[in-house]
Parts: C-alpha cells; sequence; structure tokens
C-alpha cells in the first residue's frame, strides 16, 4: 500500500476531482472491505476459541468472561503470555509461533485501517484520507492507497493467519498430550 501526506492549512481538505472515477474505485472496493470485515470477525473468534479453551475445556464461560470488552490487541496480548507460559513449562518450541503473533498484530493493524478510514474522502488515484498526524514538524493529513490488489492480500494475511491459528494449536495440542 502506498501512502502520501500532505501538509494540514487552515482546513481540513481532500483534493478530489473526478467524483466518477471515486466512486467506480468505492464501487469495486466496497465488497473486499466487507470480506476484510467479515474474515477478520472469524480470525478474532477463532482467537477467542483458543483463549477459552485455555483456561478450561469442559465450557467457554470462564474464558469469556475474562474476555468481555476486551480489545483485540490486548487479546493477542492475553494469548501470548498463556503460549510462551506454555512453552516454557512444557520446554517446547513450535514452529510458526512467532510469526502467527506477528500476523495476528498485522490483521488488526490493517483491519483497523481499512475500517476507520474516511472512505468518502478518497482522491482520483485511490488515495484515502485515514489520520491526522502532529508532531513537532506540523500537521500532515495521511493517506493510503488501497489498491484492489492491497485490500485482496489483507483478506489473504486474515484468511492465512486464521490457518496458522489452527495449525498452531493442533502442534501445541500434540505437544500437551505426548
Amino acid at each position: 500500500m502506498k501512502q502520501k501526506r500532505k501538509i494540514f492549512e487552515q482546513h481540513l481538505y481532500h483534493e478530489i476531482e473526478d467524483e466518477e472515477k471515486k466512486e467506480e474505485y468505492l464501487d469495486n472496493s466496497l465488497p473486499l472491505i466487507g470480506l476484510i470485515v467479515m474474515y477478520f470477525n472469524g480470525l478474532e473468534k477463532s482467537l477467542d476459541s483458543r483463549i477459552c479453551e485455555i483456561f478450561t475445556d469442559r465450557s467457554d464461560s470462564t474464558g469469556l468472561i475474562v474476555l468481555h470488552r476486551m480489545s483485540y490487541a490486548t487479546k493477542i496480548d492475553l494469548f501470548k503470555r498463556f503460549s510462551e507460559d506454555f512453552h516454557f513449562g512444557c520446554d517446547v518450541k513450535i514452529e510458526g509461533y512467532q510469526k502467527l503473533i506477528t500476523n495476528l498484530r498485522e490483521s488488526g493493524r490493517l483491519r483497523n485501517l481499512v475500517v476507520h478510514a474516511d472512505w468518502e474522502n478518497t482522491d482520483d488515484d485511490g488515495y484515502t484520507y485515514v489520520n491526522l498526524k502532529i508532531s513537532s514538524n506540523g500537521m500532515e493529513q495521511e493517506y493510503i492507497q488501497f489498491a484492489e490488489n492491497s485490500l485482496k492480500e489483507i483478506i489473504d494475511l486474515i484468511i492465512t493467519t486464521r490457518f496458522e491459528l489452527q495449525e498452531y494449536w493442533d502442534k501445541r495440542n500434540n505437544a500437551l498430550y505426548k
């Protein structure tokens, strides 16, 4: 995904010259944005399920009480702490674990960019306003170009991460019940 920044001037303003081109881009992107939301929700529910199972395999109740209103990033941290305690306690290293944690985080970061982007302010080149950066250098408007291929790559990452989570869980259970 390409990124660009524009110096903030007096008003938050976005240069959109060709409304038809913008609408065509959005029409093509909207189904992909929906798939990102849908697949990410599935990934998060899979993570919830694994955390619940760490507490007890008899019922999800205890885990759900702990997870209630917990952010996705906090769930990853909790899962990571439990997993690393398991690895230490059982003296095992599970291949792919670090990549899984990285991909869980990146899936959340990219999902947030997509979901919180200001899609109505997408320019002719597909750059969408995502944030205002404030630093000692002043204020800058930040834009990301969510090309169709980029959105498809986000979908692929989320799906792959969900499979990696299941693979990790299978390896973890194999190590546990050896």
